[in-house]
């Protein structure tokens, strides 16, 4: 199943990049956090979604290794549906059951909960799949082929959610123990409290 990162993001409130964010492990960032932990929970198909006027993001995801492809959104200023669709026009394809959707803010997702996920989705092809903890919902998010077409007819600014919630009486919530799946980074602060390191500062 391919698995999509979402990096075109204006990073406002961080004041800077957030996918070129560093982890606090050398040389490790978001992305890279992110793209190999797709990679070893057995994504065959890491697709990177970028801002075209941003060719910092695009020239780290090109340093990736793996089966790493990117992506350019002409207009990310259209929200996060923009990137979505932007991935799911180079993803979809015959054969491809579901698309897996994670954010740039969230890096520390476990190898284990995105496993767990595609497990769930491959056992019962639900049409949204997503972790859970104490009743809060989290990434990644996995979109069943059969809500394709729903994503491309859903509608700023309510976006994914709207797919989101016309399938919560079969959604499929995967129970986990990871606190780095409900954990977006938005803010210096958030950073700061997520990694126990002050904030790198700079553009």
């Amino acid at each position: 199943m391919p698995g999509v990162v979402l990096a075109a993001g204006a990073s406002a409130r961080m004041g800077r990049t957030k996918a070129l964010l560093p982890t606090g492990m050398p040389g490790e960032t978001f992305l890279s956090r992110i793209a190999s932990t797709l990679v070893a929970a057995g994504v065959d198909d890491v697709v990177v979604v970028v801002d075209a006027a941003r060719p910092e993001v695009a020239a780290a995801g090109r340093a990736l290794p793996g089966p790493i492809r990117l992506v350019a959104n002409p207009e990310p200023q259209r929200g996060q549906l923009s990137s979505m669709l932007a991935a799911l026009d180079v993803v979809d394809r015959p054969g491809v059951l579901g698309m897996l959707v994670t954010l740039a803010d969230v890096p520390l997702v476990s190898v284990e909960t995105v496993r767990a996920l595609l497990a769930a989705h491959r056992r019962t092809r639900a049409p949204v799949v997503r972790p859970e903890m104490e009743g809060a919902h989290g990434h990644p998010v996995i979109f069943d082929r059969a809500v394709f077409d729903e994503l491309r007819r859903a509608t700023a600014p309510g976006g994914a959610k709207i797919v989101i919630r016309a399938h919560a009486a079969d959604e499929l919530c995967v129970r986990v123990s990871d606190p780095g799946a409900f954990l977006d980074v938005d803010t210096p602060e958030d950073y700061e409290r997520a990694f126990g390191r002050p904030f790198p500062g700079g553009a």
